[in-house]
């Protein structure tokens, strides 16, 4: 009996249960190891207060001084700024956020002005500067530069986790210690116009606001517009304190066109109007009998050439802090220095007499304070000094420091003639000792200070080695890190690794014996082992990780050229064969051979299309040359691509055998699909790519999304339904005039051969539709490398289908994966944050929708590797089974599927958990590597991501295969009750179709 004689195989049932076994433990360790690697940092709990004014170990009641912590609004300001000694200079804020403006655009770069165009988008602005009633810097932002993490910075002076990045899609309240929490305590009205981050992140806080929505990235106008209608009235007011103005209008038009879109120019001067109309109504007018008034403009990040930001480029981490209403006796714009983000919250907070939030890691900025005497500016270096201090006793254990000014000076005066080295926690103590000391030693001499300007400038000059290397040192602070928990999450992916392997080598073993005679291990199967190990070394280096493309690129190519050599060596066998069998031989050679030239060309043109990566991207390339080139030439490629991508299809669909009503039901929704993905581009390309973003064009693109989801799931439901499930036209008049028994090697061969037309079907009905949702939300640009992969998706069908058993089907799908990787980032795609389009992930969406946007990013992001997962299906039905029919009488429903999935399915999640597994391990090595956090960590959110990716691919082969076999198993069935036919065997031959 076949099924007692498959007891000791892998059967199909226990294929699945130790395959989900290896996915669940994979997935349990793979959000341990991040839950571990990626933890919140942690932040001192509770807000600054009245101890902030005493230096760290002070004791309130001892020195005859009472710190009464719940005190009245109004009493608290005027208790902070009798503490601080510092007169405010100020009485109310505007606080400006241009997102995503580079501060080149404004400041220039490397001591040279901003372009002509930039200046002349900007003329007041830059009146401003050369004037000397603005202070401009260049200040650094922190990866991830996206909007949530950066505003959370500039208000609380912390440096968040990393995984910020994904929390930048559902803000939540922000809980730490922060500027308006502290504005919020000596009772300030505050007032927010613009991105609805801040009404997330500061619940309760604003007495009036008007948010919109940041993600709607097509909204360039709108969201500007609802911020400045409210200006002028707002500017008139004088019920607040702090005014909060965040503009989304620049970002948006980054993400759209770029930094050198045609809206760049008019978007800047918008914003310069706004400066004008702010300086002109509430900082020009300040006197006596007016508020002062300061205006901060700052932005979030800077971006990309392309528009896109979350990276670590200098052009991502160029933000701007422009302060006016400061008087600057610098008007030398080369002068303008650099600072960090973070710096701005101590500044703030010196400058209107509050406390500094406890987890602050910044350092103020020194021009700000220019204008006070120099007690003043020592003190409030001497502020800024405690709360860094504070904030180092906390993340050091090991740090003591006893306390006062007084105490262990003399212990160590001797360090203020010496460099500080050491520990860590005895360079810090070493130098903060020693600035305490020349400022106890300056403030000494109070009847003799003009004598000792000199010990004034060694005791800032020691206040500034202290802030620097506290900040450094905080700023780079690296977590520790839960040892057990990458211990285990570690340890179970390899676990799942290890037993997709052991499945893997005895399928293949189970394969093996069969074709064991035709070869031993071939140059290819050894080049598809040596891929692995080529990718897990290069992951631990930065730069290879950064230009992996090229590791893809290579990988395929020389997989196409060693299939190709192996097909012209192959041309002169068979010299003692009849010559039909030669004829025939040959023409299958020539079939593969055109395949794989076809196959080298668009890989060629693909490696050409985008100079992808990190460091190169300068380099010219297809895409932009033309970029470069009149506006109609891209639409021309769109609609080129669209039309060939639905003539390959229709000519794909009727190039082999099975006709019938599958196939004209395929044609059509290719015909109907593909017509309403050109209007729409058609549409787009002749209206202004920024205009068409109205309603019309929504529902436009809400239609082909319906119309491609149906032409998809109704291919996948139905086409097992009508495909013949009999037997071939032979068999079915053996069938039909015949009372005799089928034997049971017809009854599988008919099976197979009607699965194998099913997943023709529904695969290329995958790829079409997968192509067409493509081309509609891909960047106009990536038109033609889309058509290209679909290119090489049939000519590797082409070339797989005349194989024979010439290389295993092993080699065949990781080839599909090798070339789906590739053309991943052939698309523009990189290991940075910074290439993911956002703006496509908005086509067809009226209101932001994290969900919605979501899977629409991980679409587009994923486009290339989704795309040949789901050509799997398809492979299915021209790749070689000839091994299966060797035992007819073996083989069951169950082995049938296990046949059709077993390498399909198990060769991409093995090569994946293989990549991630040793990933991980290489970012646990790397975890105090410089570029961990710009480098090593966003490629393992991409390695995170592509798991999942693999995960849905696979999901989708399995249950399509499982599907069409149910349906064609019942059917055929019910075939042959109706046709009274008796089988052989009897009971036995009916469970040949049962699992």
């Amino acid at each position: 009996m076949a099924m007692h004689k498959a007891t000791g195989q892998l059967t199909c049932s226990r294929l699945t249960l130790f395959t989900l076994v290896a996915v669940f433990i994979q997935i349990v360790g793979l959000s341990l190891f991040v839950y571990g690697f990626f933890p919140v940092k942690p932040a001192l709990s509770g807000v600054s207060g009245l101890e902030s004014f005493y230096p760290p170990g002070y004791d309130a009641g001892k020195n005859g001084s009472e710190i009464q912590p719940n005190l009245p609004p109004r009493q608290l300001k005027s208790l902070y700024q009798e503490l601080s000694g510092i007169a405010p200079a100020f009485d109310r804020l505007i606080l400006m956020v241009i997102d995503g403006l580079p501060a080149e655009f404004v400041l220039g770069k490397d001591g040279q002005p901003p372009r002509k165009d930039l200046m002349e988008a900007m003329p007041y602005t830059h009146s401003l500067l050369s004037t000397g009633k603005a202070i401009g810097y260049h200040a650094k932002a922190a990866p991830p530069t996206v909007t949530m993490p950066r505003l959370k910075a500039m208000v609380s002076g912390a440096i968040g986790g990393f995984l910020d990045v994904a929390f930048n899609f559902n803000t939540q309240a922000l809980l730490d210690d922060n500027l308006l929490g502290q504005f919020f305590k000596i009772g300030w009205k505050m007032v927010m116009l613009g991105d609805d981050t801040w009404l997330r992140l500061f619940p309760g806080l604003f007495s009036r606001h008007d948010g919109v929505n940041s993600f709607y990235v097509k909204d360039t106008v709108q969201v500007d517009f609802n911020v400045s209608r409210h200006l002028e009235k707002e500017l008139s007011q004088s019920d607040w304190n702090l005014l909060v103005l965040h503009y989304l209008g620049l970002d948006h038009v980054g993400h759209i066109g770029g930094r050198s879109s045609f809206l760049m120019g008019p978007k800047l001067t918008e914003m310069d109007e706004v400066v004008e109309m702010i300086h002109s109504h509430a900082i020009q007018p300040q006197g006596d009998d007016h508020e002062r008034t300061l205006l901060v403009v700052v932005s979030d990040h800077g971006m990309t050439e392309s528009g896109n930001h979350g990276g670590s480029s200098y052009e991502e981490t160029d933000s701007l802090v422009l302060f006016i209403g400061l008087q600057n006796e610098i008007t030398d714009q080369a002068s303008v220095s650099s600072i960090h983000q973070v710096d701005l919250t101590p500044t703030l907070a010196l400058l209107y007499n509050l406390p500094i939030p406890k987890n602050n890691v910044g350092i103020l900025i020194a021009e700000t304070f220019d204008s006070l005497p120099e007690d003043k500016r020592l003190r409030a270096l001497q502020l800024n000094s405690w709360q860094l201090l504070r904030l180092v006793q906390a993340q050091l254990p090991a740090f003591s420091y006893g306390g006062s000014r007084d105490v262990g000076l003399s212990d160590h005066v001797q360090s203020t003639n010496g460099e500080c080295s050491g520990s860590i926690e005895r360079t810090l103590c070493c130098l903060y000792t020693k600035a305490e000391t020349l400022s106890h030693s300056w403030e000494s001499m109070s009847g003799s200070r003009s004598e000792a300007r000199n010990d004034y400038k060694v005791a800032v000059a020691a206040y500034w080695d202290f802030l620097n290397t506290a900040s450094e040192w905080l700023s780079r602070r690296v977590t520790d890190k839960p040892v057990s928990l990458l211990a285990f999450g570690i340890a179970a992916m390899a676990l799942s690794c290890l037993i997709f392997l052991a499945i893997l080598i005895c399928l293949q073993r189970e394969v093996s014996p069969s074709i064991q005679h035709v070869r031993k291990w071939c140059l290819q199967e050894i080049f598809v082992l040596s891929v692995v190990f080529i990718l897990m070394m290069s992951m631990s280096s930065s730069s290879l990780v950064e230009e992996e493309q090229y590791i893809w690129h290579f990988v395929t190519m020389t997989s196409c050229l060693l299939l190709l050599r192996q097909l012209l060596g192959s041309l002169h066998v068979g010299s003692f064969q009849s010559s039909l069998t030669l004829q025939k031989q040959n023409q299958r050679i020539r079939f593969q051979l055109c395949s794989m030239i076809l196959l080298l060309l668009s890989g060629r043109i693909l490696r050409g299309w985008h100079q992808g990566g990190v460091n190169w991207t300068h380099l010219p390339d297809i895409s932009k040359w033309l970029e470069k080139s009149r506006s109609g030439s891209i639409r021309s490629i769109q609609l080129a691509s669209g039309l060939l991508v639905i003539s390959l299809g229709l000519f794909a669909l009727y190039l082999p055998r099975p006709r019938g009503k599958a196939i004209l039901l395929a044609a059509f929704s290719f015909i109907s699909s593909g017509f309403f993905v050109l209007r729409y581009v058609m549409k787009r390309g002749e209206e202004n790519a920024f205009a068409f973003s109205n309603y019309g064009s929504n529902t436009s693109a809400q239609i082909i999304y319906a119309i491609l989801g149906i032409s998809a799931t109704t291919s996948f439901l139905v086409t097992p339904w009508l495909m013949p499930a009999g037997s071939s036209h032979d068999h079915s008049r053996h069938h039909l005039n015949s009372k005799q028994s089928i034997p049971i090697g017809i009854q599988h061969e008919d099976l197979l051969l009607a699965l194998k037309d099913s997943s023709y079907v529904i695969g290329l009905a995958y790829v079409i539709c997968c192509c067409l949702l493509q081309l509609l939300l891909q960047q106009g640009i990536n038109a033609m490398p889309i058509l290209l992969l679909m290119v090489q998706i049939l000519g590797s069908m082409l070339c797989y289908s005349q194989s024979g058993q010439y290389h295993t089907e092993l080699v065949e799908v990781a080839s599909l994966y090798y070339l789906g990787m590739a053309g991943h980032f052939a698309l523009g795609n990189s290991n940075t944050l910074a290439t993911i389009d956002v703006a496509g992930a908005f086509i067809g969406i009226s209101s932001h929708s994290i969900f919605l946007s979501g899977i629409l990013m991980f679409i587009i992001t994923y486009a290339s590797p989704l795309l040949f997962l789901l050509s799997l299906v398809m492979f299915n039905s021209v790749k070689t089974t000839h091994y299966l029919a060797t035992d007819a009488h073996t083989v069951n429903s169950g082995q049938l599927l296990k046949t059709m999935l077993g390498f399909p399915c198990l060769v991409p999640l093995c090569l994946n958990s293989i990549l991630l597994t040793s990933y991980t391990v290489v970012l646990v090595l790397m975890r105090n590597h410089l570029f961990v956090w710009s480098v090593f960590s966003p490629k393992y959110l991409y390695v995170f991501t592509t798991t999942v990716c693999v995960y849905v691919g696979v999901l989708v082969v399995a249950m399509t295969e499982t599907y069409a076999l149910l349906v064609l198993a019942f059917r055929r069935k019910q075939c042959l009750t109706g046709h009274g036919v008796e089988s052989t065997g009897g009971e036995d031959a009916l469970m040949t179709y049962n699992f």
